[in-house]
């Protein structure tokens, strides 16, 4: 079975941002659960901030537990383009137009704090080395490290972070990020090191989104008279920035290497420390997934993260798999899985319709095309943790889906959802087929003589389901559409046409996959089900989805004051979303597949949550090393 697009992956460059506190980890479960009481700490300057109680790590601590102290550095890291974007014309990765390269955000921008892989939803500082959450909740402030310096050895100040937000949230800036920190309002610079985000919403997530922003210098992109350009027209200039690496060789579109910095700021920060140990980092582009493969076979590259089930399974394998060249790790996390599926435009008339959506997922037999065996199927807005619906609707959720309820489905009040399976039993397949029908005849499409299923008016049910790259036949569900008399077409398209669709919101059905967590995040949530981000072109609301249901229950998650609030409020958003059937749910997988050539050491301890070569703790990127008798 083939994994589908990441969000972030699908918009590449230009698209959603991945703010620090969003992309981690499994099941807060019983991890977490233990602190609905705790209450974070307001109104006074910390090191660090926990939404739920301290923050884990003392004032005084010397180094990430995932990272060694001792590391080496040295050597060379050669790395792939880990998503979609087969090219890159551009070094800005905040506007619209072109792809920045990948690494740029890992490698260059620094944030003012960031988010720890062992800790639900907790935040020490970077740039800034201490944070102060007012009593209030109504705003946050951050007080600059005076060692925080660009590469070019200047410091960092406040009127910097003003004008990264300024230019981020500005009307060049790409909508994801305008999206993602709209719950920041005005940002006020109190003395040249202090800095003060005053929000729109006295909400957790908006003092974590202030905590990620991205900071850079107010002089990039300056033009040959010092004056200031339009923020979509800085293209070419690398960025001006804190972070460990700058730019080194380029072959503009094919690759790009980035060079440790030997002045870092923060090379013994304890952040830092143990973290970034390769000299260079090259990328190279691929366009083909195949290629990219047999490169990484030919020593092309170091490390291969595997999306595809029959892949993983046939082809990372062979002699130097067998005699310890290559070495295969399915780096298993503790990460909370955003919903993988088909989601339907909203927007086309064909899907407005409850009963042919529904219909459309009875057609899908997960169970046929999962023939590893290696994924489970995606029930949940929140595989994998507590925040998935359980169960009947707890008093809480209660209190939140009641005063809409002559607006929402009957089921929402019952059982959660389960999507519908097979076990391979064709009687199952068969008793799904002919309830999609009867829910198809209902809705007034029939089978006309000509066997195709057509509307009162003679229309053909026919739909696009729209993907990058290369053709791709998916003949188990074309077949069981067909026996309903409905034709799926399958669209191929290179990626920069295929984002220009996503866009434009240009296509019938599509194949995404939310955020992984460690905490359900609103903002991101928001982007992708709120009313506000359905006709924000660039934005990630796929579906269209316009329910004002929906954007009470979001409002209700990031007002969140207890685990036992936010449970509530995530549960009851789950069945209302998963029982509208705005989508056809796909897979997950708590596991970060992945090959790697045998020349590393990495550290004994691995965080909890993490990623393998994207987002925002890609552990292998910023802690492995290059072993000292095979530098490169």
């Amino acid at each position: 079975m083939r994994r589908r697009l990441w969000i972030q992956s699908a918009l590449g460059a230009a698209g959603v941002p991945s703010l620090g506190w969003t992309s981690l980890a499994r099941g807060a479960g019983a991890e977490v659960s233990g602190l609905g009481a705790a209450k974070p700490i307001l109104g006074r300057w910390t090191h660090g901030f926990a939404a739920f109680g301290p923050p884990a790590l003392p004032a005084d601590f010397r180094h990430l537990p995932y990272a060694d102290p001792a590391a080496p550095k040295g050597g060379t890291l050669f790395l792939r383009n880990p998503d979609r974007r087969s090219s890159f014309d551009k070094y800005n990765p905040f506007t619209l137009r072109g792809q920045a390269p990948a690494g740029l955000t890992i490698f260059m921008f620094e944030t003012l704090a960031l988010t720890s892989g062992d800790e639900a939803m907790t935040m020490y500082g970077l740039l800034a080395e201490a944070i102060q959450v007012a009593e209030d909740g109504a705003s946050v402030s951050f007080r600059l490290d005076p060692r925080a310096r660009f590469w070019d050895g200047e410091p960092v100040s406040a009127e910097d972070v003003r004008h990264s937000f300024e230019q981020i949230t500005g009307p060049q800036a790409a909508p994801g990020w305008r999206i993602a920190f709209a719950a920041v309002g005005a940002v006020r610079v109190l003395d040249p090191r202090t800095i003060r985000f005053e929000l729109r919403e006295r909400s957790r997530d908006a003092w974590f989104t202030a905590g990620a922003l991205p900071v850079f210098s107010r002089r990039w992109g300056l033009d040959g008279q010092g004056r200031p350009r339009r923020f979509d027209e800085v293209v070419g200039e690398v960025p001006l920035t804190t972070g460990p690496y700058t730019v080194g060789a380029v072959d503009m579109g094919r690759r790009i290497e980035f060079r440790r910095n030997p002045g870092y700021w923060a090379l013994d920060h304890p952040l830092r420390r143990g973290c970034f140990n390769f000299d260079r980092v090259v990328y190279r582009y691929y366009k083909d997934q195949a290629v990219a493969r047999e490169a990484f076979k030919a020593g092309e590259f170091d490390l291969l993260k595997e999306y595809s089930a029959r892949a993983w399974a046939r082809q990372h394998a062979g002699p130097k798999w067998r005699d310890g060249r290559i070495r295969k790790d399915p780096f298993p996390t503790a990460t909370g899985q955003g919903l993988q599926a088909y989601l339907m435009n909203l927007r086309r008339p064909l899907f407005q319709d409850p009963r042919v959506r529904e219909a459309l997922g009875l057609s899908y037999d997960f169970d046929t095309l999962n023939k590893t065996g290696q994924y489970e199927r995606s029930h949940s807005l929140f595989n994998n943790s507590e925040f998935a619906a359980e169960g009947e609707p707890s008093a809480g959720e209660l209190a939140l889906l009641s005063p809409w309820r002559a607006q929402l489905p009957t089921q929402v009040f019952g059982p959660p959802f389960r999507a519908p399976l097979t076990g391979r039993q064709p009687q199952r397949l068969r008793a799904n087929l002919l309830r999609a029908r009867a829910l198809l005849d209902e809705a007034g499409w029939r089978v006309a003589p000509d066997g195709r299923l057509r509307d009162a008016a003679g229309r053909a049910f026919e739909f696009e389901y729209l993907i990058p790259g290369e053709p791709r036949p998916f003949p188990e569900w074309e077949k069981n559409l067909d026996k309903l008399g409905i034709r799926l077409r399958m669209r191929a398209v290179d990626f920069a046409l295929y984002r220009q669709r996503l866009e434009s919101f240009d296509f019938d059905v599509v194949a995404m996959a939310g955020n992984d967590f460690t905490l359900p995040d609103p903002a991101a949530l928001s982007q992708m089900l709120g009313s506000a981000a359905a006709d924000a072109r660039g934005g990630n609301n796929f579906r269209g989805v316009k329910s004002p249901v929906v954007d009470a229950l979001l409002k209700a998650l990031g007002a969140a004051r207890t685990l036992p609030e936010l449970r509530d409020a995530a549960r009851a958003l789950d069945r209302v979303v998963m029982w509208s059937h705005w989508q056809i749910p796909d897979l997950w997988l708590a596991s970060e597949r992945a090959s790697y050539w045998d020349r590393f050491g990495m550290p004994a301890a691995r965080p909890r949550h993490y990623s393998i070569d994207t987002g925002t703790l890609p552990w292998p990127l910023l802690t492995w090393w290059v072993r000292p008798d095979r530098k490169g």
